[in-house]
């Protein structure tokens, strides 16, 4: 379900399509067709309560944080490599820390997506992104 769920947070950030949320759903369900709530969400059309449903699903106590952060900040590198403008991808950033689950939120790496857009207001984006590519490849040790 992490993966699912990173995909959820990620859609409602405009950071991953409706196709890419509504293929990766069905590769999930492919391979565990067996799974109620993934056969829920395949049933679901209504994309609002396909999210609340995977967030209300998602149990946060044991959540894998490494797969999920795994996964989160692949993905994030993606858009963050085609963003053009590191403003806009900052707020975005804000944004997804402020829906993750409070468990991790002040967790290294996903804390950095709270304050890295800070060096912007002083005009110092390449220290921005050096904040950003260490969270991003903070796996990758």
């Amino acid at each position: 379900m992490e993966e699912l769920f990173v995909f959820a947070l990620l859609l409602c950030e405009g950071m991953v399509t409706r196709e890419e949320y509504g293929e990766k759903l069905d590769e999930l369900f492919l391979n565990d067709p067996e799974n109620d709530d993934l056969l829920y969400l395949e049933w679901e059309t209504d994309i609002k309560k396909s999210i609340a449903y995977i967030r209300a699903h998602v149990d946060y106590n044991v959540l894998d944080c490494e797969s999920f952060g795994r996964i989160f900040m692949g993905r994030l590198k993606e858009n963050y490599e085609n963003c053009p403008d590191i403003g806009d991808f900052a707020k975005q950033a804000y944004h997804l820390w402020k829906s993750l689950p409070g468990n991790i939120q002040n967790k290294e790496p996903f804390f950095a997506l709270c304050y890295g857009d800070d060096p912007l207001s002083w005009g110092d984006e390449e220290q921005t992104r050096s904040i950003y590519e260490y969270m991003m490849n903070y796996y990758d040790k």
